[in-house]
């Protein structure tokens, strides 16, 4: 009895594959498709971006490049830069320092010192510049100027873990106000501690004080100085539980020359003995009138 030839089919960039015989369709059983798994979290990383290439007059180079981390609450930024001498074809790390700037869709989202860090606002494309000075000592490099990169950057916003609220948020001349500070954990991560810090402007005569025993003014100087800061204040709750909010009432004391007060909140967010679970969150800023 003939046999029947097998049949081969070329596909694009494949190698030629046998094809089975066919059946009809009645016959043939098909599992039905399962639905596809969600996607890993993606796990935090780095992306960097060449910004730029610093000359001197003098022949020597810096290639200066942006990173952004990916990932975390706060994405860091910073600027590694690699440097060359005039008539040398090696390059070797330098130091780098200066500020930076992140902006997405024409609106600033972040700017400080480098190395720096703020809040990850988000997946979309940043456009990163730093003005910059690259050194390298002895060997004479020595440039200042200004880079800038775009990245793209595609972990999901981190859902917020703790916040601060406040009752009011004006100050009045000439008179003490009581606020009423917030503060929430919203999430089973982490545990029930927490630290508020608030400062005023050095110098306007602002005094913030209260009668909760979990707050005290900073002492600064060195030992025995029993000096305390008055324009700040610096209160740890240890009972923060989801569902459960601490409460803090603060007296701000101003005089006739204003001061806005800015706050920030610290807290742990444990994995093991990892040194690096630690995340700050920028609380309520107090406007004077």
């Amino acid at each position: 009895m003939p046999t029947r030839p097998t049949t081969f089919r070329t596909l694009a960039g494949a190698a030629l594959l046998p094809l089975a015989l066919v059946t009809p369709a009645c016959a043939q059983s098909r599992p039905a498709a399962e639905p596809a798994a969600a996607p890993a979290p993606e796990a935090p990383a780095t992306l960097c971006s060449a910004a730029g290439t610093l000359r001197g007059a003098h022949g020597e180079q810096a290639e200066v490049s942006l990173c952004a981390d990916t990932g975390v609450p706060r994405f860091n930024i910073t600027a590694p830069a690699s440097c060359r001498i005039a008539g040398s074809r090696v390059r070797y790390a330098c130091r780098t320092e200066g500020t930076w700037k992140a902006t997405r869709s024409g609106k600033t989202l972040g700017n400080g010192l480098l190395p720096g860090s703020g809040l990850y606002p988000g997946p979309g494309t940043y456009g990163l510049s730093a003005t910059v000075r690259v050194r390298s000592t002895p060997d004479g490099v020595d440039l200042k100027g200004t880079v800038q990169a775009t990245v793209s950057l595609t972990a999901p916003k981190a859902k917020a873990t703790h916040s601060v609220t406040v009752d009011k948020n004006v100050l009045r001349r000439n008179a003490t106000t009581t606020v009423t500070y917030t503060i929430h954990r919203d999430a089973d991560v982490g545990d029930g501690n927490a630290r508020l810090g608030m400062i005023g402007e050095e110098g306007t005569g602002l005094r913030i004080s209260t009668a909760d025993k979990r707050c005290v003014n900073p002492l600064v100087g060195r030992y025995p100085s029993k000096t305390r800061v008055a324009h700040s204040l610096d209160c740890t709750v240890t009972e923060l539980q989801p569902g459960h909010p601490e409460t803090l009432q603060v007296r701000f004391t101003v005089g006739a020359k204003c001061s806005t007060v800015v706050s920030k909140l610290g807290y742990w967010v444990p994995k093991g003995q990892d040194m690096f679970t630690g995340n700050m969150l920028a609380g309520p800023t107090l406007t004077c009138r």
